[in-house]
């Protein structure tokens, strides 16, 4: 048995050899060059010893100059690719990678003139070297990547129609999406507050789309990004309240819910705007009080009452109400005056999910003195 990996393992290597081989020796045929490029890719997507080898032998690096010197862009998108897939399985060929040399290359590539696949690859590599990776989020911030990704991210999409059955606007929105991923884990995982504090310039941009497309396509990864962007940042969220982003979710969510009545993936979308709020106001509960001028808590409430969501969107929409109720007296009325009451004693008798009876808990907690206020009034009619 140990014979037959030791074969397999030689094999393996000697099958890198050429191919690294055939790259080198082969620049006046791209199509050769990208099949080899697959099939590196194929190997080392399957066999984590021969990502290893591949790059103690400098097939990295090679890979990574063919990018940057090839004049032929299936050359350049395959060799990206290949470089992304590597470092997005094997942590240290995505140390090795990370440098701001590659950055630098990429930058280019994202302002020249390349064409929309080459500047998706570009991001999808940006993509992989800054996942999870420290070093990844200060390079990207330092070598000025960050600057065009928040470029493209304002200029990808055009028109507020978006339609998307339209091959050029299709690619173009697969382009700014791969962006707006790019950015979340810029901002997130692990958190990075100077990288959020750049970001939060997009606010305004990302604010005019949400109230301008409401569409999933939109919504979903736009939230995503404010989410992450504003997430445990006092001032971020600060800010966003300052240029309305609060009062713009709120009325993106009285539409869902509202449409969620004929279109059961509204009330989806709902919570994911839900949440969204949620971490705006999770630090600070006083901004609560933006959301009782959209009356936002009887829109949680009907939501809640959807039987389409599970439980998991319902303790969203609950732990939500917490935050909402918890320094705003005018929500715990909104609360109050649309049965929440019962509906929250309800949800705590008869669910036997721990976070969603916490949630709830919670909730009445925060209206404890409406409730007391109940119980007197009802105490004295009962004494009349």
């Amino acid at each position: 048995m140990e014979s037959e990996d030791t074969k397999k393992i030689q094999e393996m290597k000697t099958d890198l050899n050429l191919l690294l081989e055939c790259l080198k020796y082969q620049m006046d045929s791209p199509l050769s060059q990208k099949e080899a490029l697959v099939t590196i890719h194929s190997i080392c997507q399957q066999n984590s010893d021969a990502r290893v080898y591949f790059r103690e032998i400098g097939g990295l690096m090679f890979v990574q100059n063919l990018a940057k010197s090839s004049e032929h862009s299936m050359v350049k998108e395959a060799a990206l690719y290949t470089l992304g897939t590597v470092a997005e399985q094997d942590v240290y060929c995505q140390q090795t990678l990370c440098t701001s040399e590659l950055f630098e290359d990429l930058i280019l590539f994202l302002c020249n003139d390349s064409n929309t696949n080459l500047k998706r690859m570009s991001v999808y590599v940006i993509l992989v070297l800054v996942s999870n990776n420290r070093i990844g989020q200060t390079l990207v911030r330092e070598t000025g990547c960050i600057k065009v990704l928040s470029q493209l991210f304002r200029i990808g999409l055009s028109k507020y129609e978006l339609n998307l059955s339209d091959k050029n606007v299709f690619q173009n929105y697969q382009l700014w999406s791969s962006v707006c991923s790019t950015l979340c884990v810029c901002v997130n995982n692990p958190q990075n507050d100077e990288n959020q504090m750049l970001c939060c310039s997009l606010f305004p941009h990302a604010n005019d789309w949400l109230i301008n497309c409401i569409k999933p396509e939109i919504i979903r990864p736009i939230c995503s990004f404010i989410g992450l962007t504003l997430a445990n940042n006092t001032y971020v969220q600060k800010y966003f309240i300052s240029v309305g982003g609060l009062d713009v979710l709120s009325q993106v969510l009285v539409q869902l819910e509202s449409d969620s009545l004929k279109t059961l993936s509204n009330a989806k979308l709902a919570v994911v705007v839900i949440k969204t709020v949620d971490a705006c106001i999770a630090d600070n509960p006083t901004f609560g009080e933006v959301l009782s001028k959209y009356h936002i808590v009887s829109k949680l409430l009907a939501l809640l009452l959807h039987e389409s969501l599970d439980s998991e969107e319902k303790c969203s929409i609950i732990l939500t109400l917490g935050h909402c109720t918890e320094a705003c007296e005018e929500n715990q009325y909104d609360l109050f005056k649309n049965d929440g009451l019962p509906l929250l004693i309800q949800t705590l008798t008869e669910s036997q999910n721990d976070e969603l009876n916490k949630a709830a808990a919670f909730v009445l907690y925060n209206c404890k003195k409406i409730i007391s206020e109940k119980m007197l009034l009802m105490k004295m009619k009962q004494n009349n």
